[in-house]
This record gives C-alpha cells, structure tokens and sequence, in this order.
C-alpha cells in the first residue's frame, strides 16, 4: 500500500523537517496549540516551511483557537494546511478555507465521513490526544469513517502496519510515536515510521 498517506507532525527543527520529507512524508504539522512541548511561533514555522518541496503538505496545528488567530498564525507562518483540533464548528471550516488551503479537522468522536463540517481531510485522533495512547482499532466498535481520513494516536513504527491492515485507513498520522524525549523527535523513529507504514 505504497500509496498511503503520511503526516509527521510536531516538528521543531531544520534537521526534523529534512528527515521526513527525505523519507517520503507526504505532510508535515507545526504545532501552534497552546500548551504542547511541541508548539512554535509563526516566525520559527515560517523558516521551517520553508524547506519544505511543495509536492509536502505543509500543516498548522490548532486547538480551541479563534478563528482570526487561525487565519493570522496560517498566513504568518506560510503553512498551506489547517488542522483544527477542538469543537470548531463548521463556520471555521467556512471562514478558513482559500484558495490552495488544505483543511483538516481533528476528532475522537465516531464520524461517518469525511467532509461533514466541510473539510478535505478527517483525522480519527486517539481520544486523549499527544498522550501517545492508541485506539482500540481492532474492537467492533471502531468503524472507519468513509473518504479520506488519518488515523492518528499511540502510533509507532511498531504497530502502523497493524493498524492500517485493521482498519483500512486512507493515512496516517504521528507525532509522539517518533520522539526519543516528550517533545524531541527521532530522525530513526521518523524513518522507521514512514517505512513500516508504506510495508
């Protein structure tokens, strides 16, 4: 399934951004979430995007934000995609999207498809999000949503192609699954991840 998607995100330094996107990331996220050990400014992600080919999906990470801090962080920091992670209703989806902006929204709640809020991509995230605890893809009551969705939480380079096998996920997502350290990431783990993703 070489044609999986893959985001790595949480990325802080130059060195981080190279590894992925030279392993074979399809998109990576810069946290701008209050409070994460992995969030940075719109100046550091700036010059991070940067460096990143744009055949890569560049990614802001958001939660519980105002819509007018979304939309300044986004075009501050050059980032291409946003990932909404919190109670946004659909008028964030409305007011966010331009043209050439790619939009995510993240959810622990069963969904049926992707797009219901008017987004391109859903992404299934474990229900307590950047703990590292997965889901239980694997009981009865995980039903995989339909169109293009990421599954994300307690992924590792470990269990991703089990995950992907069980639930048939269009992509995948990972953050604290690649970190030596809460906050620090692996250039192994990267790509070790990537690798055992695409099988």
């Amino acid at each position: 399934m070489s044609d999986l998607f893959v985001k790595i995100c949480g990325l802080k330094t130059a060195n981080d951004v190279a590894v992925a996107v030279a392993a074979g990331a399809d998109a990576v996220g810069f946290v701008f979430a209050v409070g994460s050990p992995r969030t940075i400014d719109a100046a550091a992600a700036r010059e991070l995007a940067a460096r990143v080919p744009a055949e890569v999906l560049t990614v802001g990470v958001f939660r519980g934000q105002p819509v007018e801090e979304v939309r300044r962080l986004t075009e501050e920091s050059g980032v291409r995609g946003v990932q909404l992670h919190g109670d946004e209703g659909p008028e964030y989806y409305e007011a966010l999207r331009a043209e050439g902006r790619t939009l995510l929204r993240a959810t622990a709640e069963h969904v049926k498809r992707c797009g219901e809020y008017g987004e391109d991509l859903l992404l299934l995230d474990a229900p307590d999000p950047g703990s590292g605890k997965p889901w239980n893809w694997g009981s009865e009551e995980f039903t995989a949503p339909e169109g293009h969705w990421l599954l994300a939480g307690g992924l590792t380079p470990q269990n991703v192609r089990e995950a992907v096998g069980t639930t048939g996920a269009w992509g995948v997502d990972v953050s604290s699954g690649v970190e030596r350290e809460r906050g620090v990431k692996s250039p192994d783990l990267i790509r070790a991840f990537i690798e055992a993703a695409r099988g």
